[in-house]
């Protein structure tokens, strides 16, 4: 039966920083898959409120009862009264029990994850942008995104069956719902008619493109938005970027060029140095061994390894200015290293 929601609250900041960061609260219908999300700019309960009834406005079909987690968002008396008065069923998981929302759960993932990304979004600006992707996402989701429905499990021994209706929008299972009132299905056709999914399709990339740009602080130095006839013009190669979208591409970080950690050799490598001048083969061992007999107890064992590596960059420097030659300066001129029988270099 159509109308019996899930919610949840997905933070777009991480759990330790919640009331700081956006958030979003998502619903979805059990019966037809039908979501909505609805931004919020903090995690608190009358924000909770004021969001399922911006849900309740645009939900297709009466709303007939609510479940929800354990957060304290929604297990409260605000919420119990909004219930009440809206006259749903209002019922929550149990504890320590994930399962018992596995369709809310799954559409966090694959709603609004897959159009958000894990990136923190904060602001009152960025509430706004996320609120404009939302009005285009719901759209093109349920509408235009059909999914495969799980209806049995069959367990044969040791292996699972699992049977799957035909992948349908859910709009296409509301429209094929005995239970729907035939008004309800007759405003989801005229809806459905007006839409193009091309043109959602462009209103989310623009939108994710300047949340992107919100989160990242770079609002005057990125490109400027590609205008629809742009965007459908480079469409037939969007493919080659894969599940890439604005609000997935990380940036690169630079090349690291600082040390993590002291150095132990700084103040002895110098006498390393004249020790391997003078016994070009000493291995890294023999060294480590010196150093621990000249200075008991400085170095610990665990960085004999530190010392191999050192040793061998070493020597591989010292065996690239053999090949190479060196570098002739002003005036002089560079005698040639024989290599071999007759190459010269």
């Amino acid at each position: 039966m159509p109308g019996y929601l899930e919610i949840d609250f997905v933070s777009h900041g991480g759990s330790s920083l919640q009331g700081v960061f956006l958030g979003s609260l998502v619903a979805t219908d059990v019966c037809s898959g039908w979501t909505e999300a609805v931004a919020l700019i903090a995690r608190e309960q009358f924000l909770v409120v004021e969001g399922l009834e911006v849900i309740r406005r645009q939900f297709p079909v009466p709303i007939k009862g609510i479940d929800s987690d354990n957060d304290s968002a929604f297990i409260n008396e605000t919420l119990q009264a909004y219930c009440q008065h809206q006259q749903w069923e209002f019922t929550r998981s149990r504890a320590c029990q994930k399962n018992d929302q596995a369709w809310i759960e799954q559409k966090n993932g694959a709603v609004v994850r897959r159009f958000i990304g894990y990136q923190r979004h904060s602001g009152v600006a960025a509430g706004q942008c996320l609120a404009r992707l939302f009005q285009a996402v719901r759209l093109f989701v349920n509408y235009f995104q059909p999914s495969r429905k799980l209806p049995a499990k069959t367990r044969v021994g040791a292996k699972v069956k699992k049977t799957y209706h035909k992948p349908a929008t859910p709009c296409d299972r509301l429209l094929g719902h005995a239970a729907v009132a035939e008004a309800v299905k007759e405003r989801l056709r005229s809806e459905q008619s007006r839409l193009d999914p091309l043109e959602l399709l462009h209103r989310i990339r623009d939108s994710q493109a300047a949340l992107a740009a919100l989160s990242s602080g770079e609002l005057g130095s990125g490109q400027e938005r590609e205008s629809l006839e742009q965007f459908l013009a480079a469409l037939p190669e969007l493919w080659r970027q894969g599940a890439a979208r604005p609000t997935h591409r990380e940036s690169v970080p630079p090349p690291r060029t600082w040390r993590r950690r002291t150095d132990p050799f700084e103040k002895v490598w110098p006498e390393i140095l004249l020790w391997l001048q003078e016994e070009p083969d000493a291995t890294a061992k023999s060294l480590w061994e010196r150093l621990d007999k000249q200075y008991p107890g400085a170095f610990p064992e665990g960085q004999l390894r530190t010392l191999q590596r050192r040793v061998r960059d070493w020597r591989r420097v010292m065996a690239r200015n053999l090949v190479h030659g060196f570098q002739p300066g002003e005036g002089t001129t560079a005698t040639p290293i024989v290599v071999g029988a007759n190459a010269k270099i």
